[in-house]
């Protein structure tokens, strides 16, 4: 079964993490994957991934939204745009109160991305060494999967589902978390929300992992200092990259990689891209 959210695995992949508004970090790293410095054109051999949170926290929200318009418009092909959280604030009622707020015209790109289905809740690579991947903008937890999507048994199902429930189950797609509600962990927390150390990973410590996941959102490292924020049974399965800002915690049947790199109004460096 092909949908728009299938990853073609002919062509190098690189999932890029949060953005939070920077956008010179985002054209910075995609010079460094290979986009013409100039123009900004990405080169043909590279497919990208940004995991949603574009916007807010740092100076240039509109700017970043314009980049990545165009990408979506002219390299419709190699730009794979998912929602997050942040997104969701200007397509619905808004969930938290954020001191920042985009303007109407960046606004209005983001209702067009979503009512095109330019902007998807999860896309997917198969068989990528034999490894399948779910990549969303929190990770999809283990009571969501089993409890809301019904056990599907491959990323691709799971992606299709996921997509599927634009609009029709916006309720179910929003569920929020510890994140944005505090108080105690939501285990079956929705993939817009879900916190990586208190809600994704504990989830699916003492289960089977269907499938590998790829999420920003959150981290399990506070990476000002290196400091661990997960439990202990998960940093032991856990490998931290400080460099590129990348965290992998093996599981039973596969893995989840964190790619958030954490900027805030200032950008935190340094990060990579993700690539498989």
């Amino acid at each position: 079964m092909n949908h728009p959210a299938i990853v073609p695995t002919d062509r190098r992949i690189a999932v890029v993490g949060d953005v939070g508004g920077h956008r010179d970090e985002l054209e910075r790293e995609l010079v460094r994957l290979g986009a013409d410095p100039d123009t900004g054109r990405l080169p043909d051999d590279l497919i990208v991934i940004q995991v949603g949170d574009l916007v807010h926290r740092g100076p240039d929200s509109a700017g970043v939204v314009a980049m990545v318009d165009r990408y979506v418009r002219e390299q419709p092909d190699q730009w794979f745009q998912l929602i997050g959280n942040h997104e969701a604030q200007y397509l619905r009622e808004k969930s938290f109160a954020w001191p920042e707020t985009l303007d109407e015209d960046s606004a209005a790109v983001l209702r067009r991305w979503w009512a095109d289905g330019v902007m998807l809740v999860a896309a997917v690579v198969t068989d990528l060494g034999g490894e399948d991947l779910l990549i969303t903008h929190a990770g999809v937890t283990e009571g969501f999967w089993r409890r809301v999507l019904g056990a599907p048994e491959t990323a691709e199902r799971t992606a299709l589902v996921l997509n599927a429930m634009r609009w029709r189950r916006d309720d179910l797609l929003f569920r929020s978390g510890q994140v944005l509600g505090g108080g105690r962990p939501n285990l079956a927390a929705g993939p817009l929300w879900a916190s990586a150390s208190t809600e994704l990973l504990p989830g699916w410590l003492d289960g089977w992992l269907p499938f590998s996941q790829v999420h920003g959102h959150t981290s399990l490292v506070r990476w000002s200092d290196g400091a661990f924020l997960g439990p202990s049974l998960v940093s032991e399965r856990t490998v931290v990259d400080l460099e590129a800002r990348h965290e992998t915690t093996t599981l039973l049947g596969g893995r989840i990689v964190g790619v958030d790199p954490g900027h805030d109004a200032e950008p935190r460096g340094p990060w990579r891209a993700w690539e498989p």
